[in-house]
């Protein structure tokens, strides 16, 4: 009876294998695979499962000789009863267990007989079989649960990340991960999403009520005099250094008839004035100019939050800052210039960032390892994630099991799991010839003991 070794159907990844023959007599002795791709360990298996056929069945052909030596010597030699009785006991277990572990991958001497060709015939059942029995007794809850607890799987990767080489890993990991999503993002596509943010949170919501909120604030707690002090320190030192700017203005503004002294006699005075002036704002933070300004600024504020007037105008404001082409220009530059900065760091083993983020990896490996109360609740995360996934996937997952059993060819199936079991599984053959020869040799001497003529 031949057989054919297909390729896996479930690889889908795998060019298709040219095929292999596996031949088997009647005693199922040999197996033969001449196909080209074949992989090594597949080869090897081969290789094992035809030594142990041949083995098994040299004992059943050792056997028969014995047998029919003793058989036709018996007459002569009273005692070759013995052997003949072993050698009988022998082939039959042998026989026995050959139709037995044949019977289990196709018909016994291709014949048809109920129950044999199990795998084949049955493949189907046993894959669904198979899928429910690693749905309940492996993905379940308590089973992953009681894994992850005994793994430590935090502390393990905390150990790794701690070292030089895992951050380093990591971070070029990361590297080709970045890489390989500015390749793949479209610049275009990425500049729309941009704009289409900044217009969602910056441009369509009105400017006037949060600006005036957060700047109500800000005055009512007096962050901004510090911005005035800075004001009025910097209009005072202008004045103290631009005596003559002020006093040409005066000038260059008096009727042409007024005497030059008198122009610069007002001048004069008007600089001392004014010096007078800003001195003591700067001097005084309950002057009056201060006081009118911050009633001015809350004023303001309020109504940016409440005046419709007011509230059109920041909006005209923006419309005439933030318009259209400013807009899409903004959203252009920013993904260029994040684009180019990810790509010229991560392209760079000695950049800021990528140093920055291999010691933030190693920094975090040993916190995975020192501070147990953060490891205990990484466990507990990993823990909790694990255990919705096979809660809410378990199905799904074992159903790949009896999907995969269920798209591969009824031969190919047999042959696959003869391939990986079948080499122990010619143990039983020859264990059944050696039990058969002394289950025969101890019945046929019960037998003399109680019927001795």
């Amino acid at each position: 009876m031949a057989t054919t070794e297909k390729s896996d159907p479930s690889r889908d990844s795998t060019a298709a294998r040219p095929t292999g023959r596996v031949a088997s007599g009647g005693s199922g002795a040999a197996i033969g695979m001449v196909a080209a791709a074949v992989p090594a360990s597949d080869r090897e298996k081969a290789s094992a499962l035809r030594r142990m056929k041949g083995s098994a069945l040299s004992l059943l052909v050792l056997f028969a000789i014995i047998f029919t030596v003793s058989f036709g010597l018996q007459g002569q030699y009273p005692w070759l009863e013995y052997v003949r009785a072993a050698s009988e006991g022998g082939m039959v277990g042998a026989l026995a267990d050959w139709f037995a572990v044949t019977a289990l991958f196709r018909y016994p001497m291709g014949l048809k007989i109920p129950h044999t060709a199990i795998i084949p015939n049955r493949k189907d059942a046993i894959g669904a079989s198979l899928g429910e029995f690693v749905e309940t007794n492996f993905l379940s809850e308590t089973v992953v649960r009681q894994k992850l607890a005994g793994m430590g799987l935090v502390q393990t990767v905390g150990s790794w990340l701690a070292t030089p080489a895992g951050a380093e890993r990591v971070a070029t990991e990361g590297s080709a991960l970045i890489r390989g999503m500015m390749a793949v993002l479209n610049d275009d596509d990425v500049r729309d999403v941009i704009e289409s943010m900044v217009r969602k949170h910056l441009i369509d919501p009105p400017w006037g009520p949060p600006i005036g909120r957060i700047a109500e604030q800000i005055f009512n707690d007096g962050h901004h005099h510090q911005l005035v002090d800075l004001l009025v320190d910097r209009s005072t030192e202008w004045v103290e250094r631009n005596h003559e700017v002020i006093s040409r203005l005066v000038s260059d503004r008096s009727p042409t008839w007024v005497p030059t002294f008198v122009d610069s006699l007002m001048g004069d005075k008007i600089y001392t004035e004014l010096h007078k002036f800003a001195r003591a704002v700067q001097r005084d933070p309950q002057h009056q100019v201060r006081l009118q300004l911050d009633d001015y600024l809350k004023d303001l504020a309020k109504e940016l939050q409440h005046d419709p007037i007011m509230i059109a105008r920041a909006e005209s404001i923006k419309a005439q800052v933030l318009d259209d082409p400013r807009v899409r220009e903004l959203a252009g530059r920013t993904w260029t210039t994040v684009k180019s900065a990810l790509l010229t760091a991560v392209d760079d083993p000695d950049s800021e960032l990528r140093i920055k983020f291999t010691a933030a990896v190693r920094d975090f490996g040993k916190r995975l390892v020192q501070d147990h109360e953060l490891a205990a609740k990484a466990n507990a995360w990993i823990g909790d994630a694990a255990s919705y996934l096979v809660r809410t996937y378990r199905h799904e997952i074992a159903s790949i099991i009896s999907d995969t059993v269920g798209r591969w060819d009824a031969k190919e199936t047999s042959e696959k799991i003869e391939l990986q079991v079948g080499r122990d599984l010619q143990y039983i053959r020859i264990n059944g010839t050696v039990v058969g020869g002394l289950a025969g040799l101890a019945i046929f001497a019960v037998a003399h003991l109680v019927f001795p003529g």
